[in-house]
């Protein structure tokens, strides 16, 4: 994606079965757990550089010593700086006493079973260490304290701030976050309650009733009644203080969620290949957290997943695949070289299908896999005319006619270069654009000039802003006749609001084309009157919401939005005829046929917080408020 987009978070659960001895005496080192935490979340760096955290928690610590330790950072390198701070603790220790697991769990924070780690993309709020996860709810029972981190936006935050209100509480602060983990503590703490007054009607006493809650707390039932209500996207993990722990993936699996166990480790993460990586594990020994259901793990290390909210329909969020996702799971490499592949007839129907005058390269580096798709699919027709063409030589062809059609071979070359240590300081919009157009250079005499065409295929295009002030310019130097961008993805016309920073209609260029092919023709009552639904529609119940957006891109076709698109785009001066293509909806479906959301693409929200969040960016759009929508 040539556009800089914030997006999802990385979570990282980990629980070790066995005493921490047991890893000291087979691996050698008190530090397995925390070595393995290091590898899980800086493999999940792409899903977070604006801050990481981790929280730890030791199981069977006497009363007066410290269970919980949390770590967390906003430095340019948080996992680093994380890891760093914790190992520095226990430097002046010698080899006896590194050895000692009782010494190290009795003196020493970080060296309890149980770890959450997290890394923040931060969606909405300053970047801050107040907004970095794991968050804490502290109380002096053990298990009444709840740590917190998550891969989720909530779009009905109001709704869930009230009912807080409703049940006694003063929230500190209107967020998703914070909501999140007092609606869970509260429920927590009903439990706990409801548990201690029915062992004291037994005749425990004080002491003995919390041990007896820590090992028959129901932490299913705390979810059910927790989760009721919500509306979003999400993956978010918890410990308990006495070292229960849960996952807990939304009802329509729009965020991910993989998990692993065996006789030494449960791990959770938000990426498959992650816990393949640091595990040395084949695909099929990864699971998915199933949608609306919980993995809770429980302080003696047993698993159960149970179903804690209704099921709905899977609709999985498809934008994982084309381009947040690592790209080394089995899986998402094989869609996304499908993806590639789906969107060569645009390209052919392009290029007018004149290959022979056709050079191709992928910009940015996250479209690679698309690219080699692209080529396959592109071989696969040159193939089949290659096979024409030799039959239609006759029964007697020579050597050399059959040699000069098989020799033809696709032109590929290294077209764009991106320069990334420049990348890494732009971060802000306000001052992304004055470097926007140095982040990529180009291989000079990589094209013939005036006679090829030039493609280029990127996995998605949102605003399109790098590619008119920077790519399109710089690619133009190479004097391609043609320059065609290719996106994997289909055109993006609808806001996002669960998990992806996509909260604007006016930032969209597909939307921004619709609104002035409208004006083009004389449309502009459809944007009066989809104002007005919109606004009607904000008055409604939540639940009873439409999204009457999807009339603003009714007249026309989705080839009339791409010419449009290419028109806006294409920047002053430009000598190559530019044309900017899009995967269709179909294509990508067969591509991800088992990540069916597509919000952002048709305007098909899952839940009805979504349906609410493009209403209120319409009508942001119309009043010129440059206000979120969610």
């Amino acid at each position: 994606m040539s556009d800089f987009l914030t997006h999802e978070c990385g979570i990282a659960l980990l629980r070790l079965k066995k005493p921490l001895q047991y890893y000291i005496d087979k691996y050698g080192t008190a530090f397995y757990g925390l070595n393995k935490m290091c590898l899980l979340m800086e493999k999940q760096h792409n899903r977070g550089q604006d801050g990481a955290g981790i929280a730890n928690i030791k199981l069977d610590v006497s009363p007066g010593k410290r269970y919980i330790s949390r770590k967390r950072s906003i430095d340019t390198k948080p996992i680093h700086h994380i890891f760093e701070d914790i190992m520095k603790r226990f430097s002046d220790l010698d080899a006896d006493q590194l050895a000692d697991a009782a010494f190290l769990q009795e003196n020493f924070g970080f060296t309890g079973e149980v770890s959450l780690g997290h890394l923040r993309y931060g969606t909405y709020g300053k970047n801050d260490i107040e907004n970095c996860h794991p968050f804490l709810r502290q109380n002096n029972w053990r298990t009444k304290n709840l740590v917190v981190a998550g891969n989720f936006n909530m779009t009905n935050v109001d709704e869930l701030f009230n009912i807080l209100i409703e049940i006694g509480q003063h929230p500190k602060k209107k967020s998703d976050t914070v909501t999140v983990l007092e609606k869970i503590g509260h429920y927590l703490d009903v439990e706990n309650q409801t548990r201690f007054d029915a062992l004291k009607a037994e005749g425990l006493n004080h002491q003995s009733i919390s041990e007896k809650i820590a090992d028959t707390l129901d932490l299913e039932g705390v979810l059910k009644s927790a989760a009721e209500g919500f509306d979003g996207g999400y993956a978010m993990c918890g410990i308990l203080g006495h070292g229960d722990a849960f996952v807990l993936r939304d009802p329509n699996g729009i965020r991910p969620a993989y998990w692993y166990e065996d006789d030494e480790i449960v791990v959770a993460t938000s990426e498959r290949p992650v816990i393949q990586t640091a595990f040395n594990l084949t695909a099929e020994k990864v699971h998915e957290v199933k949608p609306g259901h919980a993995l809770i793990i429980k302080r003696d290390g047993t698993t159960y997943m149970p179903r804690i909210l209704d099921p709905a329909p899977r609709t999985a969020c498809s934008f994982e695949r084309i381009y947040f996702s690592r790209g080394n799971d089995v899986e998402i490499y094989k869609e996304r070289k499908a993806l590639g592949e789906k969107v060569v007839p645009k390209i052919l129907e392009a290029i007018e299908h004149d290959l022979d005058n056709t050079v191709s390269g992928f910009i940015p580096n996250t479209a690679e896999v698309c690219y080699y798709g692209m080529i396959q699919g592109l071989d696969n027709v040159l193939n089949i005319s290659k096979i024409a063409r030799i039959k239609g030589l006759g029964s007697h062809p020579s050597d050399e006619d059959i040699e000069g059609i098989m020799n033809e071979r696709l032109r590929m070359e290294k077209v764009a270069i991106k320069d990334a240590k420049l990348r890494t300081f732009i971060t802000q919009d306000s001052s992304r654009d004055d470097l926007v157009a140095h982040v990529y250079d180009i291989s000079y005499g990589s094209i013939r000039r005036g006679k090829d065409n030039l493609v280029v295929i990127d996995d998605s295009i949102v605003r399109g802003t790098t590619l008119k002030q920077s790519i399109l310019g710089i690619l133009d130097r190479l004097g391609p006749k043609l320059i065609v961008v290719a996106s994997s993805a289909p055109q993006i016309r609808f806001p996002d609001c669960y998990g992806i920073d996509m909260a604007k209609l006016n930032d969209f260029i597909a939307f921004r084309a619709a609104v002035a092919l409208l004006k083009d023709r004389g449309l502009e009552k459809v944007l009066s009157d989809t104002y007005e639904k919109c606004k009607a529609e904000l008055m409604k119940p939540l639940a009873e919401m439409q999204n009457p957006v999807t009339a603003i891109y009714d007249p026309f076709t989705a080839d009339e939005v791409s010419d449009k698109i290419s028109e806006l785009l294409t920047p002053e001066g430009m000598v190559a005829d530019v044309k900017i293509i899009f995967q269709t909806i179909e294509g990508l479906h067969e591509a991800c046929p088992n990540h069916t959301g597509d919000w952002y693409f048709t305007g098909n929200y899952p839940t009805p917080g979504g349906r609410r969040v493009v209403n209120r960016a319409f009508v942001n759009y119309i009043e010129g408020s440059d206000k979120r929508a969610y």
